[in-house]
């Protein structure tokens, strides 16, 4: 039985008799060449680059991974062995592809039967070994679809991007789309400009209210003389009122500041109270999109983190499949979470009938279950034996689930109005206020016992939230406890969060949901998007390409576009297209049936058929100005950012400045832009070194500044009579704009030569990456200051090192930063300055913060989840029992001896290896043949536990693969 990874396998192991072995693919085994020396002979041109035969039929040409030949050599050797073959890979597209690789490159000549089941208990791997099924095709032809098309799209359009805006860039079908999806919200804020409204709080006090009853209740101005008070809803995203806000009444500081004098003696009255019922059903249970924005909202996780748990935990028997768009439960499932509710809650919070739920995503890929926990009884949270962030996603799982299967919420909603009269002592005029309240009352909790969703806004009231008001009645007479003036802005549209990208994409229908991980992960690392806090910010190079693709791609990263392939490749996965014809016409712009198809344009940015030909687009770049992709004018300053090969800079004129790679676009202003070019910056003149006669210059470059000197012209640059220029950086105590050539001569001068010690060794002043030393030979002591390199003197330096050297540690610095106490460890979590920047630790663990984090701006959940991530990698493997192989291969080891290796302790197979291929390089090619056997057999059982830390990786592999 051949499953995905060790995990799983050493799982289902456990289920199945002793006539069963269980093996691990370790994710797939074959897939198209990453690079033309992979290719096989034979093949050449655009075979060769493509890893596609375009001409014939599209036919892709798979190689078996590398890293998996010695894997697939142990499946065969298994095989051999074998009477039957169960392929028992996940049951979506992405694992009916890996059985028919599998089975491909395998050839068993046994039978071969496809099992499938969505969760991993006794009984679920049972039926699945009693029932099997074929292969099914459509499935496979699917993936292999969507593979061959994101490679064309990959192979072709990123080389557009590595000659028009920079090197080792990448496009492809998703990751191009969500990273435009990102980049235009970023665009809506760069445009946005902010509103300013007023309006009146009030605190009301009830002479009616009991005793239980809130005394006071809040209320806010909602109308002047019958004209509703503006709102931030009134407000477009240019700061002016929306054209259907004409009687819209908008309050200034002013205005609302004699309103609230006018309203100071008079007297307030219930002008309504209307009461309306209130229900909330429960939500479904969880899908993949679902789990991983609550993972986010509650947990901190981000969308990756989320789907590598839950592969641990389904992997591990605790919850079905977690790569699923549906949100049925099986008819056990309905009845275990029934049974717990009545366990745990009750009968009265028990719904009559089970709840259904048939509401799933279109073109859902698959009819699995929803994610929930394992078995047809349903393990608490406290009986899993789970710690840290798998008990808390498999808590997270198992109360949704069972809170889907829960009466509804019922209570009452209450809106009160307040009216006034307000008087202005200026003029003697009265205008007439009204003043509105809402309140909430929940009478039955329902499913809200057990489960509460999250919000993406942070302001939003959750569901359980509930707001008392006193009681009161028409016509009561209110006291106005106080009434103050309240400002508001309005705020441009919220960043994307991971939760709410994966909630776009889903509802344009682009991806596939079991992708969403995989392609943030993506944009993250190609350094198109980046984190601020949870927040994902687009970078200035994801703007240079996301214009690029849509000035000269338009229709490849259109949203309608996009959701259209998506319907077109779920509608081969049905059987309702064929594959050459649709790739055919994606490529060449082919039409079908030999009608007259739209031209290659019309895949760009015509109104065409939404298929066109990608070839004929990506050959013609004539059209494409590589300068003015990348550059984008700040208004009418005439400052002009420029994203280049080595980052974003502004300029205007003459005068460059780089920015600062984690400043979000939306950030950089005019006024900015003109601080950083007032910097020092380019180059400042210091004069010319006596000796050498070259001119001395102080930059500011990328990694800070430096001093450095101008070459005579026609001095070689290259080849061995290459001359390089002096470069040293400033010292920390330097400023760019007040260096003279005095401090860059002495900065030049280092390492200064102290003296000697009385054995003659050397004793030099040196500044290196942790700070200015001294070295004698190999012993090296710290300097107390950068001054000390220029003046310490022989005796200093022997008194320095007559001092015996310090064993421990350096007293601890204090923390930057204090996170609060970590979920898992329960310790407390701080932000401290290392040697390699700073990081997060609790104290057992440490992991050093992002590119994309600050130490200003990281939350409490962003220092947990480093933390998360770096317990989930485990400790650093060693390397230095390698160090025996080099003497084993020295030593010349009769064929004998090396035979014997057989009797060997496991522990020693790889030396005794090692010492076998010194046998062998004696010419002994029966030693080694004898060694090879062995080893075989010795390191056969320590195999699963050496591919244990491959399994993530594979499950990532397998995830990205699909997209």
């Amino acid at each position: 039985m051949i499953v995905e990874s060790p995990a799983k396998a050493k799982t289902i192991k456990g289920y199945l008799g002793p006539g069963y072995v269980v093996e691990a693919s370790v994710g797939h085994i074959r897939d198209l060449p990453g690079t033309a020396a992979e290719v096989p002979d034979g093949y050449t041109g655009e075979v060769r680059r493509l890893g596609i035969d375009v001409e014939h039929d599209f036919e892709p040409v798979y190689v078996v991974n590398a890293d998996k030949k010695a894997q697939v050599a142990k499946l065969k050797s298994l095989l051999k062995d074998a009477d039957e073959l169960f392929l028992a890979t996940d049951e979506d597209r992405e694992g009916e592809a890996i059985a028919w690789h599998l089975q491909e490159v395998l050839r068993p000549k046994v039978p071969v039967h496809r099992m499938v089941f969505h969760e991993i208990t006794k009984d679920a791997i049972q039926a699945a070994v009693n029932n099997p099924r074929e292969l099914n095709k459509r499935l496979v032809d699917a993936q292999e679809t969507r593979r061959i098309l994101d490679r064309l799209y990959g192979y072709e359009v990123s080389p557009v991007l590595w000659k028009k805006v920079m090197p080792k860039l990448s496009a492809g079908r998703v990751q191009s789309v969500a990273t435009r999806l990102v980049v235009e919200r970023e665009r809506e804020r760069m445009a946005f400009r902010s509103a300013s409204y007023w309006d009146l709080t009030a605190v009301f006090s009830s002479a009616t209210a009991t005793e239980g009853d809130p005394g006071t209740f809040g209320a806010r101005l909602s109308s002047v003389d019958g004209r509703r008070v503006a709102a931030g809803r009134d407000f477009d995203s240019l700061g002016r009122l929306k054209a259907g806000s004409a009687q819209v009444l908008h309050l200034d500081e002013e205005a609302a500041r004699a309103l609230a004098a006018g309203l100071a003696d008079a007297d307030f009255r219930v002008r309504s109270v209307e009461s309306k019922p209130y229900r909330r059903s429960p939500y479904a249970a969880f899908r993949t999109t679902t789990m991983q924005q609550e993972a986010g909202r509650k947990l901190g996780f981000g969308a990756k983190r989320a789907m590598d748990v839950a592969q641990k935990l389904y992997e591990n028997g605790f919850i079905t499949y977690m790569r699923t768009d549906s949100t049925t439960l099986s008819e056990t499932a309905v009845n275990a979470a029934r049974a717990q509710v009545e366990q745990l809650y009750g009968r009265e919070y028990l719904p009559d009938a089970p709840r259904v739920y048939t509401g799933k995503v279109k073109n859902a890929q698959e009819a699995h279950e929803a994610i929930r926990p394992s078995g047809d009884r349903f393990r608490t949270p406290a009986e899993t034996g789970l710690r840290g962030d798998e008990f808390r996603l498999y808590e997270l799982i198992w109360m949704r689930t069972v809170a889907s299967q829960m009466k509804d919420a019922v209570g009452q909603s209450v809106t009160v109005k307040v009216g006034g009269t307000a008087t202005d002592a200026r003029t003697a005029t009265t205008r007439d206020v009204e003043f509105s309240a809402t309140g909430k009352i929940i009478t039955f909790h329902g499913f809200l016992k057990a489960y509460v969703e999250g919000r993406d806004d942070p302001d939003a009231e959750l569901d359980d939230r509930e707001r008392r008001l006193p009681p009161v009645a028409e016509g009561d007479a209110l006291g106005a406890e106080e009434i103050n003036p309240d400002g508001h802005a309005t705020k441009p549209p919220a960043r994307f969060t991971e939760a709410s990208l994966i909630k776009d994409l889903e509802d344009r229908e682009i991806g596939r949901p079991s992708t969403y991980a995989a392609i943030i992960d993506t944009i993250v690392a190609r350094r198109y998007v980046f984190k601020k806090g949870t927040a994902l910010v687009p970078s200035f190079l994801a703007l240079a390409v996301v214009r690029l693709l849509e000035e000269h791609f338009g229709r490849l990263v259109d949203y309608d576009f996009t959701a259209k392939m998506e319907n077109d490749l779920d509608g081969i996965a049905r059987g309702e297209g064929a594959s050459v014809p649709w790739l055919r016409r994606f490529y060449y712009g082919e039409a079908a049936q030999g009608d007259v198809g739209p031209s290659a344009a019309d895949a760009g940015n015509g109104d065409g058929d939404h298929l066109g030909g990608l070839k004929e687009l990506v050959t013609d770049l004539g059209a494409i100005d590589a300068r003015e992709i990348s550059s984008f004018p700040l208004g009418d300053s005439g400052i002009v950012l420029r994203v280049g090969r080595y980052g974003p800079y502004v300029e205007k004129g003459e005068q460059r400045a780089d920015v600062p790679d984690e400043l979000a676009p939306d950030e950089l202003t005019v006024e900015l832009a003109e601080e950083l070019l007032a910097k020092p910056s380019g180059v400042r003149e210091l004069g010319t070194d006596p000796v050498s006669g070259n001119e001395i210059v102080a930059k500011d470059g990328r990694y800070g500044p430096y001093f450095t000197e101008v070459l005579p012209e026609g001095t070689p640059k290259t080849g061995k009579n290459a001359v390089k220029p002096r470069t040293q950086s400033l010292l920390s105590t330097m400023s760019l704009d007040t260096v003279t050539l005095e401090d860059a001569l002495k900065v030049f001068g280092l390492p200064r030569i102290v003296g000697a010690d009385p054995e003659g060794v050397e004793i030099s002043a040196q500044n290196g990456r942790y700070g200015p030393y001294l070295k004698k030979g190999t012993d090296s002591r710290s300097l107390e200051n950068e001054e000390q390199m220029f003046t310490v003197t022989l005796e200093e330096a022997l008194a320095i090192y007559a001092t015996p050297k310090a064993r421990g540690r350096a007293a601890a610095k204090p923390p930057l930063k204090e996170l609060g106490t970590d979920p898992v460890s329960e310790r407390p979590v701080v932000v401290k300055d290392g040697r390699f920047g700073a990081y997060v630790t609790d104290g057992e663990t440490n992991a050093t913060l992002r590119r994309e984090d600050s130490v200003e701006e990281i939350t409490p959940e962003r220092g947990y989840e480093l933390l998360a991530e770096k317990r989930a990698k485990g400790p650093v493997k060693k390397t230095a029992k390698k160090a025996p192989a080099k003497k084993a291969t020295a030593k010349k080891a009769p064929a004998k001896k090396a035979a014997t290796a057989k009797k060997a302790p496991a522990k020693k197979a790889a030396a005794t290896k090692a010492t076998a291929d010194g046998a062998a390089a004696t010419g002994s090619a029966a030693a080694k043949a004898a060694v090879k056997k062995a080893t075989v057999k010795k390191t056969a059982a320590k195999t699963v536990a050496a591919e244990a830390g491959t399994a993530k990786k594979a499950a990532t592999v397998q995830a990205s693969a699909a997209e």
